[in-house]
């Protein structure tokens, strides 16, 4: 399987925009895409500039969103608990299987994870814990401003604690001019957490073309050869 996982400090880090860029600068460069997010939560309550996550993957992978994401909830909450809400549970290893499926040869797999990494999906089932059986390399979405040097460095230690390969953290969004604190947030975390740190653009919107000039900016290439 070849890809990438995203998942991010916390929810609203930036996880759909990240991996949103990262296939529309890919299909940009004619690579064969595919998108997953195995569970999505608070399907009712998309901003209105930003269609929901799996809508939005979709339609950059060219995918049916329900095929992007077979789990979808009304509840904005945790995944065990909008499914609990919902009526249903859900069960890890047809997580596993649905997310192995999406994969398909020659094809590029960006997988969204669910809030952060240790977000369960399942009682004691993490993100963490998906994120492990499907053996992608990872990518930390992160907020730019004040607070996210703990954020990030707490879920760095979580996902080299579970064994997981973290290719870098992106900070996002990334303004035209960062102030004193976002400059110094990018070089704090690269030095404590001793990993690579990159940016993405602010994105005003879901405009194809402005998240593919964003992901362009962005390593993926190098990412996915590691």
């Amino acid at each position: 399987m070849r890809g990438l996982f995203i998942t991010g400090t916390d929810t609203a880090a930036g996880k759909t925009i990240l991996s949103a860029a990262l296939l529309a600068a890919m299909v940009r460069h004619g690579k064969p895409v595919r998108a997953h997010k195995p569970v999505v939560t608070g399907v009712d309550e998309s901003a209105p500039d930003w269609p929901a996550d799996h809508v939005l993957l979709g339609s950059i992978a060219r995918m049916r969103a329900e095929d992007v994401s077979p789990l979808r909830y009304p509840a904005a909450a945790s995944p065990h608990l909008a499914a609990s809400l919902a009526g249903e549970s859900i069960d890890p290893a047809g997580l596993l299987a649905r997310a192995r499926a999406a994969a398909e040869p020659d094809h590029t797999l960006i997988v969204e994870g669910v809030g952060g990494l240790l977000v369960p999906l399942a009682g004691g089932y993490t993100v963490a814990d998906f994120a492990c059986e499907l053996g992608l390399g990872l990518l930390i979405a992160a907020r730019a401003g004040l607070g996210t040097i703990n954020h990030t460095l707490l879920t760095l230690h979580a996902a080299r604690a579970y064994g997981l390969r973290v290719h870098a953290v992106v900070l996002t969004p990334w303004p035209a001019a960062p102030s004193d604190v976002e400059l110094s947030n990018r070089e704090t975390i690269a030095s404590l957490g001793e990993v690579e740190v990159a940016t993405l653009d602010t994105l005003e919107n879901a405009d194809l073309e402005g998240l593919a000039r964003a992901g362009e900016r962005l390593p993926w290439r190098r990412w996915l050869a590691a």
